[in-house]
């Protein structure tokens, strides 16, 4: 059986881990923490269900993509991970609250292939701006409103 209830984090680098869990009880969803040893929390909580994948760049991204299937939520801050998981027709959002819509990934990864292309050269920008109290409001407020939207209905229809 599949679970539609469930949502998968890229929890290596994500900043809003506490929220997700505390918002998935809320709303009855089962939470998978997808993080490498290299990044294992020493404060497990017994309650949580995490998933430690071998320390290579793209084991927990391979772990999550043969394991979400359709209607699953993921929360990632990568671009590539997000637009596969798309493909299998999960519904993806950023830890910063952005919700990846079909009509604009594409646009994501062509910005994310000229960014490598630039760092191959030598050319680094200024990294990722700082997370901010603002950037978990707007997490919190796009998940909610995510999980409402399943509520007593069992295929998602976004906007």
């Amino acid at each position: 059986m599949i679970d539609s209830k469930r949502i998968f984090v890229d929890a290596d680098a994500c900043p809003v881990k506490t929220e997700i869990k505390k918002l998935a009880d809320e709303y009855g969803w089962h939470v998978c923490f997808v993080a490498s040893y290299d990044h294992r929390p020493v404060d497990l909580n017994d309650k949580e269900d995490w998933v430690f994948v071998d320390p290579g760049r793209d084991s927990a991204d391979l772990y999550i993509l043969n394991h979400i299937h359709s209607d699953n939520l993921l929360i990632t801050q990568d671009i590539g991970l997000a637009s596969l998981a798309m493909a299998k027709n999960a519904h993806v959002i950023s830890p910063r609250g952005k919700t990846f819509k079909e009509d604009s990934i594409q646009t994501a990864l062509d910005f994310r292939y000229l960014s490598a292309l630039e760092r191959k050269k030598g050319n680094y920008g200024k990294g990722p701006k700082t997370f901010t109290e603002e950037d978990r409001k707007r997490f919190i407020k796009t998940l909610c409103e995510l999980l409402s939207n399943f509520e007593g209905d069992s295929a998602y229809t976004s906007n």
